[in-house]
């Protein structure tokens, strides 16, 4: 999808290919985004690294590697200017998250050194209060510009709107953006204000610059169309780190998302460069910035580096994450199953399209609660963290599948709000929305060149073994999580539901106990869901 959006955006300058000027300052920029808890290295389905994976040097990323490789660029450049920046989602998406609560992650942001972080979503996820172990483990500043925290206790003073950083003397701004859609996407809560992004930004590169400050970062956790549309729409933003999105940025790699650095033009028409360095610490970013004495980029050039077998993990931090592994490990190693092939899990896929890991997670949660007479599962395709590969899935696997701990939700809906959540979880797929609904129990077409809110074009039920057209006066029992049921991913239906019931087995559980109950479990899609021709 991103590939569509650079191809027909993106504008490239020809200063990234200039001479940088001797006299000038040149910073360089370390950085990662999206980490989502892998602490622990991952295989090439961004999942748990066995020791298959390690024997055949297919295991990736890791903090151990990020502090290596941080490292040894500091070595590289000692004696240059150099800031190491996470443009956010440290948070969710391993047993480390789920065990330690935001402890783990800040404590090995602070061994690696970073000089920033900023708000991701997923930091929300256990409340404004769940972002407090990774603060007190950190003395570096955690920022979110378009956030108003003065009417949260737990943030009050905590969370910045900027940065100043102390880099060898030289003055360098941070601003910072978090995405609108965290609002429904996690649990902020009320108390936490969000405000448009690009005038947030503006009006806080606007004070940093007349306190003197003119060489500015925007570390953005937006998403990459964001980050776009944020470059053409603010004035005096020298550079944008940004994440959300997942986007792979590289300079060489022909399956690349799109360039690395990605060149914008702003209102007066100068060039910002902006970059992204995929997720799940499996590429860590250089970017080298040269500015001019009045605090204009004049160059900027670098690239993201692959974080495989040929950087060796650092020991020290490789043997404290085996220690915080210790206790999950023995759990996490059962196997509760087997799979013949390949279970597709990747975001790209579940969030655009029937995928198989939606609709072995939408099975199992019908599967749980037909007795109940509910008759549709809906799950949204966000939900679902990484693939499976053939062979033993053990309960990590499944955790790894499904780390948010929601737990199943019952309720019953008319065929009117059946169809609403429908449109909404097909409304925002061009933007990689995790909306998207995988399902059981029904089977639905939709156009994705009609306009959002129109999109679905059929709908039918599987009513005792028949196919039925959906009645949009009838009344179906329906199977949901409690993210979604409490309005998470834009189901706002899902809150008016008639006889809700929240707080069922968790969704992992339900999981692994399918697969026990139908192992050697089989893969598939069956066109569930497909397109209008």
């Amino acid at each position: 999808m991103f590939s569509r959006i650079l191809g027909s955006t993106a504008i490239l300058a020809g200063l990234s290919l200039a001479a940088p000027v001797a006299a000038e300052t040149t910073l360089h920029i370390l950085h990662i985004n999206d980490l989502h808890s892998r602490i622990a290295p991952i295989n090439r389905f961004d999942s748990t690294c066995s020791a298959e994976d390690d024997a055949a040097g297919e295991c990736f990323g890791g903090v151990a590697r990020i502090a290596a490789a941080v490292d040894m660029k500091r070595a590289e450049l000692e004696g240059e200017n150099l800031l190491v920046l996470d443009a956010g989602d440290q948070y969710q998406g391993s047993l480390f998250f789920t065990t330690y609560r935001g402890a783990a992650a800040g404590e090995f942001m602070e061994s690696i050194g970073f000089d920033a972080m900023a708000l991701g979503n997923h930091e929300f996820n256990n409340g404004p209060e769940g972002i407090i172990p990774l603060l007190d483990a950190v003395s570096f500043p955690v920022i979110s510009g378009n956030l108003d925290v003065s009417q949260e206790p737990a943030l009050e003073g905590r969370v910045g709107d900027t940065a100043i950083i102390d880099v060898n003397g030289m003055q360098v701004g941070i601003v910072s953006a978090l995405t609108r859609d965290t609002m429904e996407i996690s649990s902020p809560g009320p108390d936490v204000i969000f405000q448009e992004e690009i005038s947030a930004l503006q009006g806080d590169v606007d004070a940093l610059t007349e306190q003197g400050v003119d060489m500015i970062i925007a570390l953005t956790h937006v998403g990459l169309p964001a980050d776009m549309r944020i470059a053409e729409g603010t004035t005096g933003i020298d550079v944008i780190v940004g994440g959300h999105s997942h986007t792979y940025l590289s300079a060489d790699d022909p399956d690349r998302d799109g360039p690395y650095p990605l060149w914008i033009s702003n209102p007066d028409g100068v060039m910002v460069p902006i970059v992204h360095a995929y997720s799940y610490g499996k590429y860590v970013g250089h970017l080298t910035v040269t500015f001019d004495d009045a605090g204009e980029v004049i160059y900027a050039d670098g690239n993201t580096m692959l974080l495989d077998a040929s950087v060796t993990p650092d020991e020290g931090i490789a043997a404290r994450v085996a220690e915080l592994g210790g206790p999950i490990e023995e759990a996490m190693a059962e196997v509760v199953g087997d799979a013949t092939e390949f279970i597709e899990g990747d975001r790209s896929v579940c969030r655009a399209m029937e995928c198989s890991m939606g609709n072995l997670v939408a099975d199992a949660m019908l599967d749980r609660v037909a007795d109940q007479g509910v008759q549709i599962a809906i799950a949204n395709g966000g939900g679902l963290r990484a693939s499976i590969d053939a062979g033993e899935i053990t309960m990590g696997e499944v955790f790894t599948v499904l780390p948010f701990q929601n737990t199943l939700a019952t309720f019953q809906l008319d065929g009117a709000g059946v169809m609403a959540a429908l449109e909404n979880g097909v409304s925002q797929v061009e933007e990689g929305a995790g909306r998207f609904p995988q399902v059981a129990g029904l089977r639905f077409t939709w156009d994705p060149s009609a306009e959002p809110g129109s999109r679905v074009t059929s709908v039918e039920v599987d009513m005792d073994g028949t196919w039925e057209p959906l009645d949009m006066e009838a009344t179906y029992g329906v199977v949901s999580n409690n993210f979604m049921r409490g309005g998470g991913d834009g189901y706002a239906v899902f809150t008016t539901a008639m006889n809700a019931y929240d707080f069922g087995p968790g969704l992992e559980e339900v999981v692994a106990t399918y697969l026990g109950e139908n192992n050697p479990y089989t893969p598939y899609t069956d066109g569930r869901i497909s397109e209008a021709r």
